[in-house]
C-alpha cells in the first residue's frame, strides 16, 4: 500500500543527517566504548524535588486526562516567567502547553502555514526544522548565514526571499552554533517580518543558557507581539528532556486555534508532568542556573583547550549546550571528520552538514559529559585535527 508523499518526504534522506549518531549507538550496543558528544542530553538528571513532586501528583490521582490547553497552574507559571523576563504582559490565554518543544514547533507552523506556503528558516538549523515544515505541507526555504558573520543572520538576506512567505523560524540561543542573536540582528529580522507580513516563530528553548551577552525575545520588540509565536520547553532549562513538556506563546486567537489542533492530535500533557513542571518553574531562575552551570563551566574549559592549538577554531560560544568548531583547516568535510574521529578514537560528534550547508566544514560538540572526560575528549579531537594539518 502506498504511503503519503508528505510522510515519505519529511527528510531529504533516510537518516536526516544523523548517520554518525546512529553508528555510535550501534557501536555502543555491540559493546564498544564510545564517548558521545552528539545530542543535547544533560549528564545530570531531573532534580529529585521535581521528581518527588511528580510522584506525589501521580499518587494523588492526577493520572487521568488533563485539560488539553494545559493546567491553569502551569499556564500561569509560564505566563509569569515570560512576563518577568521579557516585560511583555502574558496571561494563560497566551499559552498552550505541548508535549515538548518539538510539538510546539509543529503546532505553531500548522497555525500559520497553509499547504504550499513558503516557510523560511535559518541555516544552520536544528535537524528537525525542515521536516517539521514539510509535516504541515509547507515548502521549506533555508536562508544561509555565514561563518565569517559568526552565523548571525543578515536581514538583507531574509528580505530578498521573504516576499510571499508565510513564516520565518529562528532559534536563539542557537542550536547548533551556540550563537546568541544580537539586538541589531533581531531588530533587523523584526523589520523584515513587518515589511512582508510574516509570522515569526521564535524557538527559545535555550533561553536559560546564555554565556555571553543577553537573551532578547523578539516578541518584546515594537510591533512584534501580535505576529510572534514563542516556543519554550522544560527540557533544557530543567533537565526534563524525557518528561516532554513545552509550550507555545502567542496571540490569544492563535492559541485558541492551536488548542483545537491539540484536541485532535496530542490531546494534552499528563497532569502529573504538568504539576511537576509548574513546581519547577515556580522555584525561579536559581534552579535554571544550576542546570546551566556545567555547560558554562565546560565552555570555559573548551576555550582554554582550543587556545593551545591552531587546527580547530571555535565559533563564538555565547549560549546553549553546544560548541561549533571550525575544522576546515584539516581539508575534511564535517561529515568525513566526524566519521573518521569515531572510527579512530571512538568519539562521536555531529557533522556540521547535519544542520545545513552553511555549517559545512564544521562539527557540533555537545558539552554533555563530566568535565574531566570532556576536556580529555576535546584534547584528543584537537590532536587528531592537528595530525591532519601536519
Amino acid at each position: 500500500m502506498a504511503l503519503s508523499h508528505r510522510i515519505t518526504t519529511l527528510t531529504d534522506d533516510d537518516s536526516g543527517g544523523w548517520d554518525v549518531f546512529l553508528r555510535a549507538r550501534e557501536m555502543i550496543a555491540q559493546g564498544v566504548p564510545v564517548i558521545e558528544l552528539t545530542i543535547g542530553e544533560h549528564d545530570i538528571r531531573t532534580a529529585a524535588p521535581i521528581l518527588q513532586h511528580m510522584h506525589a501528583s501521580a499518587l494523588g490521582g492526577h493520572t487521568g486526562y488533563a485539560m488539553v490547553p494545559g493546567t491553569d497552574a502551569l499556564r500561569d507559571s509560564v505566563a509569569r516567567r515570560t512576563t518577568e523576563r521579557t516585560g511583555v504582559k502574558t496571561t494563560r490565554d497566551n499559552v498552550l502547553i505541548t508535549p515538548g518543544g518539538q510539538s510546539a514547533l509543529f503546532a505553531g507552523h500548522a497555525a500559520v502555514c497553509d499547504p504550499g506556503d513558503k516557510a523560511l528558516y535559518i541555516d544552520p538549523y536544528y535537524a528537525t526544522y525542515p521536516g517539521t515544515l514539510r509535516g504541515v505541507s509547507a515548502i521549506p526555504h533555508a536562508i544561509q548565514t555565514r561563518a565569517d558573520d559568526g552565523f548571525q543572520p543578515r536581514a538583507s538576506d531574509i528580505d530578498v526571499v521573504a516576499k510571499g512567505a508565510a513564516s520565518l523560524l529562528i532559534n536563539s540561543p542557537n542550536n547548533p552554533t551556540g550563537i546568541v542573536y544580537s539586538r541589531a540582528t533581531l531588530e533587523g529580522i523584526a523589520k523584515v517580518c513587518q515589511r512582508h507580513d510574516l509570522w515569526l516563530i521564535s524557538d527559545e528553548v535555550y533561553d536559560s543558557q546564555v554565556w555571553h551577552g543577553a537573551h532578547l525575545s523578539p516578541r518584546s520588540l515594537p510591533g512584534m507581539v501580535e505576529r510572534t509565536l514563542v516556543v519554550g520547553s522544560m527540557s533544557k532549562s530543567h533537565a526534563m528532556t524525557g518528561s516532554r513538556c513545552g509550550w507555545v506563546i502567542g496571540p490569544a486567537e492563535a492559541i485558541d486555534h492551536m488548542i483545537n489542533l491539540a484536541t485532535h492530535t496530542t490531546y494534552g500533557v499528563p497532569g502529573f508532568v504538568q504539576d511537576a513542571s509548574a513546581y519547577a518553574l515556580d522555584q525561579g531562575p536559581d534552579i535554571e542556573a544550576q542546570v546551566a552551570a556545567p555547560f558554562r563551566r565546560r565552555r570555559n574549559l573548551a576555550q582554554d583547550v582550543l587556545a593551545g592549538q591552531t587546527a580547530v577554531s571555535l565559533v563564538p560560544a555565547q549560549g546553549a549546550m553546544y560548541l561549533m568548531l571550525d575544522i576546515r583547516s584539516t581539508g575534511l568535510s564535517g561529515d568525513a571528520f566526524a566519521n573518521t574521529l569515531l572510527d579512530k578514537h571512538h568519539i562521536a560528534v555531529m557533522p556540521g552538514e547535519s544542520f545545513g550547508s552553511a555549517a559545512a566544514g564544521h562539527i557540533r560538540v555537545a558539552m554533555t559529559i563530566e568535565d574531566t572526560a570532556f576536556k580529555t575528549a576535546l584534547q584528543t579531537l584537537c590532536h587528531f585535527a592537528q595530525t591532519l594539518t601536519a
